[in-house]
């Protein structure tokens, strides 16, 4: 088991504070689970600026000894059905196929791969020597809790991570507006090509970005889209929270479904609740997965890391 965390204390360096007001949440105009637009209210809190990145999460696993979910074998208790020889530490990695697929089946380019861990990003020959400042990957949900005890701070919930993310902007399609590449500028690190077999790297990167390289949205906060995934302290739920709530009642700090009710049956891991990710990532391109926006959201289980899911902490 990953070891006891006590709480440093926080005097808020590299973090935004953000003034609480209400805003409009989610989208009519995209995926149905973001959907419908309403307006909610969240309070005044703190936020990283950036994602907590590889060089952060080193110092902390050096003065911790916290060992991440993915560098520890599973339970078998926990994967009644797996073949013993998968139980073994690792975590999901993207290798893109080497000829074109049909995008209905992620399988054909995730692959659980041994020794995969926020170390060793790219697999078990790989390391973060050269990557300090990029944002740490194959975090489970633990793993980012356990940070953010750390650092005295939390996970913020879905509602503070979108307010977050607009920027001050009254429901545009993105961070920085409703042009994706406004003026033919990247404003973010994402996929561009045939996902998931051409990667043209217009944006300069095949993989992670080093936290900050694009610009900041009007709050100053770097990354909010794009380059990884971010977790949420929420429990994924389809529906909105707040769409029934009277017309003259704006839901205050609304947060998402329960534990139970995040599960889903169809799922191979459903045996394990879902957490709300927020933001996109690098591998979410215009063909495919276009989560580049503060309303997408897509849910994770929460003992599932992999290359592309990182987070970001808040103080309230």
């Amino acid at each position: 088991m990953p070891v006891q965390i006590e709480p440093q204390a926080n005097d808020r360096p590299g973090m935004t504070f953000i003034a609480g007001d209400a805003f409009w949440m989610g989208s009519d105009e995209h995926y149905p689970e973001e959907a419908p637009a309403r307006q909610v209210r969240v309070d005044d809190f703190w936020i990283d600026t950036l994602p907590v990145t590889n060089r952060q999460f080193k110092q902390f696993v050096a003065t911790t000894g916290y060992v991440t979910l993915a560098e520890m074998a599973p339970d078998p208790a926990d994967y009644p059905d797996a073949s013993p020889h998968m139980l073994r530490a690792g975590s999901s990695l993207f290798v893109p196929p080497e000829k074109k697929v049909s995008l209905s089946n992620s399988l054909q380019w995730w692959t659980f791969c041994f020794g995969a861990d926020w170390r060793h990003p790219a697999g078990p020959d790989s390391s973060i020597d050269a990557l300090l400042d990029h944002p740490v990957v194959h975090i489970a949900y633990a793993d980012a809790s356990a940070y953010a005890t750390w650092v005295g701070k939390d996970l913020p919930t879905e509602a503070e991570w979108e307010f977050a993310a607009r920027g001050g902007l009254d429901r545009a399609a993105f961070a920085w507006g409703d042009a994706l590449t406004p003026d033919g500028k990247m404003m973010a690190n994402y996929w561009q090509g045939a996902f998931p077999t051409e990667n043209l790297m217009t944006d300069g990167y095949a993989g992670t970005s080093p936290v900050g390289a694009f610009p900041p949205n009007g709050y100053g906060l770097y990354d909010m889209i794009g380059n990884v995934w971010e977790w949420t302290a929420d429990w994924y739920s389809a529906g909105a929270k707040g769409k029934d709530s009277p017309s003259c009642c704006i839901p205050s700090n609304p947060r998402g479904g329960d534990e139970r009710g995040s599960h889903d049956p169809s799922d191979p891991g459903a045996a394990f609740p879902r957490k709300t990710l927020k933001g996109g990532s690098h591998l979410c391109a215009e063909n495919y997965c276009q989560r580049y926006r503060p309303a997408a959201r897509y849910p994770q289980t929460i003992d599932t890391s992999t290359s592309h899911i990182g987070f970001r902490c808040v103080v309230r």
